[in-house]
């Protein structure tokens, strides 16, 4: 071979086999009477994808743009903000679903008093305490996560055949009540790794 393994692989950055969707959110917080609130949104009614779910800021992540960059464009977006309305404290852990798709997690503060969201993307906003989901563990329920073969599935190439035993998975779904608002999903997901960091600090 003209190709140098060696060379090819000396200084290479590893990164996750597959085709996966990549999007970024922003746990945005806002300081309301020395008590410290998140930022959720009623997406828009007449968004192809997802309309009237709660979410966080965020979006799909371009190409060429980082992770970093996309939560802070989507939140600029969506909330009709400026780089002086807010600043980004640091990253959250990602999550990475079996759907094909990873997300991304940013913590911000809002700088600004009041904000009026682009009506395009977003219905409304509506704010919760910290403290309630400190105090409020969220339902959770567990789907069974099995393969499905098609028809033309080669057993034969596979010792044991149909009776293999291929792996199965887990997918816990949380929910969380507040008012009149359901959060949850990859949202109340991203939430509750939020709270557990700030849990396991103290």
């Amino acid at each position: 071979m003209d190709l140098k393994i060696e060379d090819l692989f000396k200084k290479r950055k590893g990164k996750i086999i597959g085709d996966f969707k990549e999007s970024s959110v922003m746990i945005l917080l806002k300081e309301i009477n020395e008590e410290y609130y998140i930022c959720f949104e009623v997406r828009a009614f007449n968004l192809k994808h997802q309309p009237g779910d709660v979410c966080l800021p965020g979006g799909k992540i371009e190409p060429e743009e980082s992770a970093r960059q996309a939560s802070i464009r989507e939140t600029k977006e969506e909330l009709n903000l400026e780089d002086k309305d807010f600043e980004l404290i640091g990253e959250m852990d990602y999550f990475i679903s079996p759907y094909n798709s990873i997300m991304y997690g940013f913590v911000g503060k809002l700088k600004k008093a009041e904000i009026i969201p682009s009506p395009s993307e977003v219905d409304h906003l509506f704010w919760v305490p910290v403290k309630f989901f400190m105090e409020n563990e969220p339902l959770a329920f567990d789907i069974e996560m099995n393969p499905f073969m098609k028809t033309n599935f080669p057993y034969h190439l596979i010792r044991g055949g149909e009776n293999y035993k291929f792996h199965k998975g887990k997918l816990q779904q949380l929910f969380y009540q507040y008012e009149e608002y359901v959060i949850w999903g990859f949202t109340a997901l991203m939430v509750k790794r939020f709270v557990d960091i700030i849990k396991a600090s103290e």
